[in-house]
């Protein structure tokens, strides 16, 4: 760590009040309106919110307290400079005129960042390098030294934010984002973020009714969040107490002294925990997550504050004689097995408030708003909120006989719903396209295809026959798209109804073997998350090769269908070649590649259960012996060490998700921004001579021009759509890329 012995700076001379310095926090959408009053209230002035932010003014004490206080921010940022920069050359000038030594102490170690849209820095990786290497440059002709890139946790975090041609340059004072409390050691499946969470509770009112002498239970707590989140607000407890890291520590308008003197005032404001059994409490059906609550709880500093239990839903039950806020974060359907087990855990928790929480607030997040009518309770506030990139109503009801209600009816695939003139039309459609593709299916030895793919744009659903194996019985796996917020929930719940009615009918398959997804956007949060863990793999063949897929698990079965003539390509390509495999997932292009006598193979991607899947694809063929190297890493960190080893493939396929911001990847992937950079990547370790194979389902990918006059580009997208996709044509988009 450097020196952080202060000069005069902007930043010194707003902290003796000679001037006010010029921020912007960050915050989750929706919760805009809530920072701003909690920034007036830390001493900010001239707040004023801003699409997912709040700029406002005040001394670097200001400062100090926001990051340390603040319930609500993402980051708190510091503005240094802003300038105009229409092209790379004046964005690079500009930023190196900037006095870093102002900000960075020689032998600093530095990030940067870039964000926003400018006419010429046109991804953010590359706007981030220019940045870094304008404040490198100019640090060597300064000091004779250049600072240490250090990605986790520098000394200091520099941010460039363009709209279109103005630029805004700021240190990041946090460092990393402020909903790393640092007292989650362990989290469940689907944490929701400490300043969401707070955001819950401030505007579910719980900071009234914890003055009050309110009690507080989360039935569904997983890792504790909310109920940790509740105490600190009850107690007045800082919620950057326990970080150890910010990202102005390093930075050299750092004051120590009143750093002190913020954490110090922060601290004497701490309630002392009360006498007696504590009114915060939470409940799981899960020991473990229970122990990690409890974990948590003792790291946050408010253990003498809560009570964490191990118990189902339908045993809770009010704590005290008084009344207070149940407050939770049911499960909905991306994060169970379906829609149907959502309802009925949401229905369960309406039961369990309506007959024992007489008298109490509630109040629900869920992601999927319909689910809100099983609770039997009119929800008197709904607000928006956004958990990453899911968009989540927060239901805030109070329990009185005025505001109870039948629950929503559960759609439930009843033969009578099979005679409905919806269901019929569906019904015939269905029929058809099973005539048409059945043969074509057995022409082509085809034994899992796409039955039906939302051709009636009413009737919502992608619909594939798997055949299996070992013993030829057929399974259907049903996705529905979620429903956009115009339909009205019954209307959804009726022609579910229709088409789960109508499936067996019309397949002759029984339906313990139709299995049904809801498949809704998931931007913000990992591609391939896991669902559940009793699913049953099961094994299926094509091209005469041998995958397992997993109907019950995840959202994807391990085996994408509209690739298989793409994998068929690769395995034409592949003999004696060296062949690469980017984001593997399970391996099937891997093992295509091997069957088709590549010389290696090698498998990069990030997940473990992932690869592990890939092994046992590759057992499944007998191709567990050969040259076949299975790797757990970022692919883009991993293509740059490769480059650095000088390592060379004949064969590369690249088929990356759409968008991706898993904890174990540094930064977030979004593919239309950073696909010129993969592309780059990946030509930098393809041989003379070689084939790099580039696909992507995302729906409205466009390729940057730029890439067709560096390489020799051609658009197999066609060629690559299987029949039983053609309904679809945009499915994926496929491109064969050579060196020039």
């Amino acid at each position: 760590m450097p020196s952080t012995e202060p000069e005069q700076t902007l930043a010194a001379a707003a902290a003796r009040g000679e001037g006010a310095l010029a921020l912007l926090a960050t915050v989750p959408r929706g919760l805009a309106d809530l920072l701003a009053a909690e920034l007036a209230a830390l001493g900010a002035r001239e707040v004023r919110e801003r699409a997912g932010a709040v700029s406002f003014t005040g001394t670097l004490e200001t400062a100090y307290r926001v990051c340390l206080e603040s319930r609500l921010a993402s980051r708190v940022l510091l503005e240094i400079a802003r300038f105009e920069a229409a092209d790379t050359d004046t964005f690079y000038a500009c930023a190196r005129a900037v006095p870093w030594c102002e900000h960075l102490a020689a032998g600093a170690s530095l990030a940067c960042d870039f964000s926003g849209r400018h006419p010429t820095l046109t991804h953010s990786h590359f706007g981030a390098l220019k940045l870094k290497d304008a404040i490198a440059d100019a640090q060597r002709a300064a000091s004779g030294t250049r600072p240490n890139i250090v990605l986790d946790r520098p000394d200091v975090r520099v941010h460039a934010h363009a709209h279109e041609a103005a630029i805004t340059l700021y240190i990041d004072l946090a460092g990393e984002s402020l909903h790393r409390r640092g007292y989650r050691g362990e989290a469940g499946a689907a944490p929701l973020k400490e300043n969401l969470a707070a955001g819950v509770l401030i505007r579910s009112l719980w900071p009234q009714c914890a003055a009050e002498g309110g009690s507080f239970l989360d039935p569904m707590c997983g890792s504790g969040t909310l109920v940790i989140e509740a105490a600190l607000i009850a107690t007045g407890r800082a919620p950057g107490l326990a970080r150890t890291y910010f990202g102005f520590l390093g930075w050299r308008g750092h004051d120590a002294a009143l750093w002190r003197q913020v954490r110090e005032r922060a601290r004497a404001r701490c309630g002392a925990a009360p006498a007696g059994t504590p009114r915060l409490h939470g409940r799981d059906r899960d020991p473990a997550a229970v122990r990690a609550a409890t974990a948590n709880a003792e790291r946050a500093g408010v253990a003498g504050w809560v009570q964490f239990a191990v118990g189902p839903l339908a045993q809770a039950r009010p704590y005290g004689t008084g009344s207070g806020l149940v407050c939770t974060n049911p499960p909905y359907g991306a994060r169970l097995a379906d829609l149907e087990a959502a309802r009925a855990v949401h229905r369960e928790l309406g039961t369990v408030l309506r007959e024992h929480f007489q008298g109490w607030s509630a109040a629900v997040l869920t992601g999927a708003p319909q689910l809100g009518m099983e609770l039997g309770i009119r929800a008197a506030r709904t607000h928006t909120l956004w958990n990453g990139a899911i968009e989540c109503r927060l239901l805030r009801m109070r329990v009185e006989p005025a505001s109870l209600r039948p629950p929503g009816t559960l759609a439930r695939p009843d033969d009578s719903r099979a005679d409905t003139p919806g269901a019929r039309m569906f019904a015939n459609r269905l029929a058809k396209n099973l005539k048409l593709l059945r043969r074509w299916a057995e022409r082509e030895s085809v034994t899992c295809y796409r039955l039906y793919d939302a051709d009636m744009p009413e009737y919502a659903f992608a619909i594939d026959q798997y055949t299996l194996l070992d013993s030829g019985e057929c399974w259907l796996y049903v996705q529905e798209y979620a429903a956009p917020r115009e339909i009205p929930p019954e209307a959804a719940r009726r022609r579910r109804g229709e088409v789960l009615a109508s499936l067996p009918r019309v397949t002759g398959i029984a339906r313990e073997r139709i299995r049904v997804r809801t498949r809704r956007r998931t931007r913000g949060q990992d591609q391939y998350v896991k669902l559940r863990e009793d699913g049953r793999a099961h094994r299926v063949g094509e091209g005469g090769l041998r995958f397992e897929v997993n109907f019950a698990n995840y959202l994807d079965t391990g085996l994408f269908l509209d690739q298989r003539r793409t994998r068929a390509r690769l395995r034409t390509a592949a003999r004696g070649r060296h062949f690469l495999n980017l984001f593997a997932y399970t391996g099937t292009a891997t093992v295509y590649a091997a069957a088709g006598g590549a010389a290696t193979t090698t498998s990069v991607d990030l997940s473990r259960t992932y690869l592990d899947w890939a092994r046992r694809n590759l057992a499944l063929n007998r191709l567990q012996d050969g040259p076949h190297a299975l790797i757990q890493a970022d692919c883009r960190e991993w293509l740059r060490a490769a480059q650095a080893a000088q390592a060379r493939y004949d064969l590369i396929y690249l088929d990356p998700p759409t968008f991706s911001n898993s904890k174990r990847m540094q930064g977030v992937l979004d593919l239309q921004r950073d696909h010129a950079l993969l592309i780059d990547l990946c030509m930098r370790v393809l041989a003379p001579g070689g084939l790099l194979v580039f696909s992507t389902n995302a729906q409205r990918f466009r390729l940057e021009p730029a890439l067709e006059q560096r390489y020799a580009v051609h658009d197999i997208s066609a060629a690559t759509l299987p029949r039983d996709f053609a309904r679809n044509p945009h499915i994926h988009r496929c491109f064969e890329l050579r060196l020039r």
